[in-house]
């Protein structure tokens, strides 16, 4: 019987820590609008793929769309990241 939490099943696999993996699915539910999938959905969706490395939670949440998994709306896409070197070249 499995009796991992859908974040320690997350941390396991890509070999991160416990509270990264609680915030990953925690940002994979806020990029949707209104209705938010359930962390242990989520887990199951990303068993279903090959992923090497572990997508952004927004690119996951597009999936989950997409593969009309979870078909609800989602928020904007956030702003990609620029690093510092970016900002002052």
């Amino acid at each position: 019987m499995d009796n991992l939490r859908p974040f320690e099943k997350i941390a396991s696999r890509f070999q991160i820590s416990r509270e990264s993996a609680k915030y990953f699915l925690g940002r994979v539910q806020k990029s949707f609008k209104t209705e938010k999938p359930p962390h242990k959905l989520i887990v199951e969706f990303i068993e279903t793929q090959d992923f090497e490395f572990l997508p952004t939670p927004y690119e996951l949440a597009a999936m989950m769309k997409e593969s009309d998994v979870w078909p609800h709306a989602l928020i904007v896409e956030p702003p990609a990241i620029v690093g510092d070197e970016d900002l002052y070249n």
